[in-house]
């Protein structure tokens, strides 16, 4: 009879299991792939620098840098962006180090630079997620320098320090470990694309057969759509900035969000397959299938199944052409011929209007769809350029050039009710506070306070001091591990060179894997350690940083406390209602454009451009508000579920507006010799009403007003534009035109936003009354 073999150990036991739990903690194990490159190469620079070279100034520096480039930054990308990405901090942290050392000895001067310098890098981190992920990275190439005062004299050992850091660093980043070339956004943007595709699919095969699905495979198909949009969603919010660069192809990337998250809105309220196969229309079912081709298309070219765009371009002009097929089939199928006298008949109406329900439903999606394969085709061409087309900035075409764009983003946040712009202010209030009250305590390791303010600073007051008693608690337990081990070893300063990759790794490792304590902890056991190397131990090291942290952490609790102690629970709020009022009043001015086309009389008003790009920075300040809101730790005032559907709705209404717009501005009719007054001032009049409403909601939103009730549907409205439609616009022979059937659409595309009102109204109740 075989024996079973022994029970693993204790200790063995839990060593087998580290892997599993690291891998839980740490997802795609990016905090221990920093940790790791960290602690063999800054203990190897301390090493060089201070034994080899024999200059402490140096051994400081090149630590430090090699701490902040290889575990405060994780770029993203190719090796070569990379690597660009690490020069450019490099250049950075040089210029920043002259700044720094040039004002160190005057205090006041170090003061106003530290508050200017604080901004700029804190405020420029809005433009892209390359130098928001670099933030603090970047404030330690000053902070280092202007804490620790020195003449112009040792600027050479601290260049010499960070020179040597860089090299290290962007050898490291090649060599150990190197990070795959992935994208956040792109594999979930794919997932719904697919998800979609299936979706609608699923909707043609129900009228064109030949087999019709069942109605557990309807149910999967409207299922998987709603589950790969959440899954987008949660993937774009899940960072305290928007996971883009500036590059063309990563800022035509992030535009798919709010293009597929605009997608699978159309797609859910357009109900449940059965639903959208209930006319049994043919032309719109072809269009669902060209739509789910390019869908097809454009996920491929996402995950990289392949690099050519020739597929994707085909499959959009498909369906481009099945577009023009249902256009001119919804045209053919207009009953403008029948008698005037029928149309006050709630029937009639009724057939009128819903013999283009299906393919409004087709022409709204296709739009979204034809959008989001041109950003993918655009982010692929980005990706095929050359290394000399890359080095100069040349653009592939569509999107504005990268300094255009990052000034659009930065203008869009100089704005009081700014949250990032609070935070900026903040941060650089709080840093520039530090510095001061370093210079007037003269405290042994000054830049310990400066380190220990920005590390606890947050949106608010409450998670600032919360950070605050938890970064204490780990510098404090830290300091007594560390002055244990100095204890234990004595003046043995081999081992102490050993334990040093250890406590860099365990302090890389500890802030994501276990808490922001924990990492204060591991951080103070680094710092005892390397304060120690070749020294007389003491135990007192561990004792200043604790005082060091305390000064910084009460530093950032004042300045959280006197501004915007709320913090984004109280902004997301009022970015929130100035998004909703300019996204109506944007889609107010798109209705205003298309009727100027279809109808005689004054030229039409200018496409609203401005208004465009005024709904657009709106909506930047509430998703960098709601992105922040959700960061902040502590319960939320504001239910999440709620606070996404009113987010999503913003989406959805300024794309709406998009929509009408493109729609007249690819028609090419910019100007129509008949008149049509009629339904000129039934589309006024909706899309006014629908304005005022949204504005109503926003006045809700920001608690001047109660939410206002939904707007219910206007039968007489939709039978005056019948009418209007029947009278007004037929040509010679008395057959519809392509214009008609564009006034309907527009029409349906206000109505489209008045539907979203009962989810919004219900969502808006629940929030407002906790504010």
């Amino acid at each position: 009879m075989d024996t079973p073999p022994p029970a693993p150990s204790g200790v063995r036991h839990r060593l087998r299991a580290l892997p599993a739990w690291l891998r839980a903690k740490d997802p795609g194990l990016a905090a221990t792939r920093r940790a790791a490159r960290g602690a063999i190469v800054m203990p190897a620079l301390f090493a060089l620098c201070s034994k080899a070279v024999g200059s402490p100034v140096m051994a400081s520096f090149a630590a430090f840098g090699a701490f902040s480039m290889l575990l405060l930054v994780d770029f993203t990308g190719p090796v070569v962006q990379r690597l660009r990405a690490h020069a450019a901090l490099a250049v950075a942290w040089a210029v920043l180090i002259c700044l720094g050392t040039a004002v160190s000895r005057v205090t006041w001067l170090g003061v106003a630079t530290m508050v200017v310098v604080g901004f700029l890098v804190l405020f420029s981190g809005i433009v892209s997620s390359v130098l928001a992920g670099a933030t603090t990275a970047l404030l330690l190439g000053f902070i280092l320098p202007v804490s620790l005062a020195a003449p112009l004299s040792a600027l050479p050992d601290r260049l010499a320090g960070a020179g040597l850091a860089t090299a290290a660093s962007m050898l490291a980043v090649t060599l150990l470990w190197p990070r795959p070339s992935t994208d956040p956004l792109g594999a979930p943007a794919a997932a719904v694309c697919r998800a979609v595709a299936v979706r609608l699919r699923v909707d043609a095969a129900l009228v064109l057969g030949p087999d019709a699905p069942s109605p557990a495979d309807c149910l999967a198909a409207a299922t998987g759509a709603a589950d790969a949009g959440a899954g987008l969603r949660r993937a774009f919010d899940s960072t305290p900035y928007r996971p883009t660069g500036l590059s063309t192809g990563a800022r035509a990337l992030v535009r798919l969000v709010d293009e597929l998250t605009w997608l699978t809105a159309i797609v859910a309220h357009s109900g449940t397959p059965q639903d959208a196969a209930h006319r049994r229309v043919t032309a719109p079912c072809l269009v669902k299938q060209a739509a789910a081709h390019t869908l097809d298309e454009a996920a491929d070219l996402l995950e990289g199944r392949h690099t050519d765009p020739a597929p994707l371009g085909a499959a959009a002009e498909a369906l481009r052409k099945a577009l023009d097929d249902m256009e001119r089939d919804a045209t053919d199928r207009l009953p403008v011929q029948r008698a005037s006298s029928d149309l006050g008949q709630d029937q009639d109406v009724t057939d009128f209007l819903g013999s283009l329900d299906v393919s409004f439903r087709a022409q709204e999606l296709s739009f979204a769809v034809l959008q989001i394969a041109a950003n993918v085709d655009l982010a692929a061409a980005a990706e095929r350029r050359g290394w000399a087309d890359r080095l100069l900035g040349r653009e592939p075409g569509g999107l504005v050039p990268p300094l255009t764009a990052a000034r659009e983003r930065a203008a869009a946040h100089l704005d009081p009710r700014s949250v990032w712009l609070h935070n900026s202010v903040r941060g650089a209030v709080g840093l520039g506070l530090a510095v001061a009250i370093t210079d007037v305590t003269s405290v042994q390791h000054s830049f310990w306070v400066v380190l220990g303010a920005l590390s606890v600073l947050r949106s608010n007051a409450l998670n600032t001091g919360q950070n605050a008693v938890r970064g204490l608690a780990g510098t404090v337990v830290g300091s007594i591990v560390g002055a244990g081990l100095l204890q234990l070893i004595g003046h043995n300063s081999v081992l102490l060179w050993f334990l040093l990759p250890l406590a860099v790794l365990v302090a890389g490792i500890a802030p994501a894997a276990i808490s922001f304590a924990a990492g204060q902890a591991a951080f103070t056991v680094t710092l005892v350690i390397l304060f120690n190397i070749g020294q007389v131990p003491d135990w007192r090291v561990g004792l200043f940083r604790v005082e060091d942290i305390a000064l910084g952490c009460l530093v950032s609790i004042v300045v959280g406390l006197f501004f915007w102690p709320r913090g984004a629970s109280a902004a997301v709020g009022e970015a929130m209602a100035e998004a909703y009022a300019d996204s109506a009043d944007y889609l107010a001015g798109a209705v205003d454009f298309a009727v100027g086309c279809c109808t005689a009389g004054p030229e039409p008003a200018a496409a609203p451009l401005e208004a465009g790009r005024q709904a657009a920075a709106a909506a930047r300040r509430l998703d960098d508000a709601f992105r922040s809101y959700l960061s902040e730790r502590g319960p939320k005032p504001v239910p999440l579920a709620e606070m996404t559907t009113l987010v999503t709705g913003v989406v959805g209404l300024r794309l709406a507006a998009d929509a009408v717009l493109g729609m007249w501005q690819r028609a090419g009719d910019l100007h129509s010799d008949s008149e049509r007054a009629a339904a000129r001032s039934e589309l006024l009049s909706s899309a006014d009403r629908v304005s005022a409403w949204y504005h109503g909601l926003a006045d809700g939103l920001g608690g001047r007003h109660p939410v206002p009730e939904p707007l219910p549907a206007d039968r007489a409205a939709e039978g005056r534009l019948a009418a209007a439609v029947r009278r007004d616009l037929r040509d010679e022979r008395g057959r519809a035109t392509a214009t008609a059937v564009r006034i309907i659409w527009t029409g349906d595309h206000v109505d489209a936003a008045r539907r979203l009102q009962t989810s919004l109204a219900t969502a808006a109740r629940a929030t407002t009354p906790r504010r």
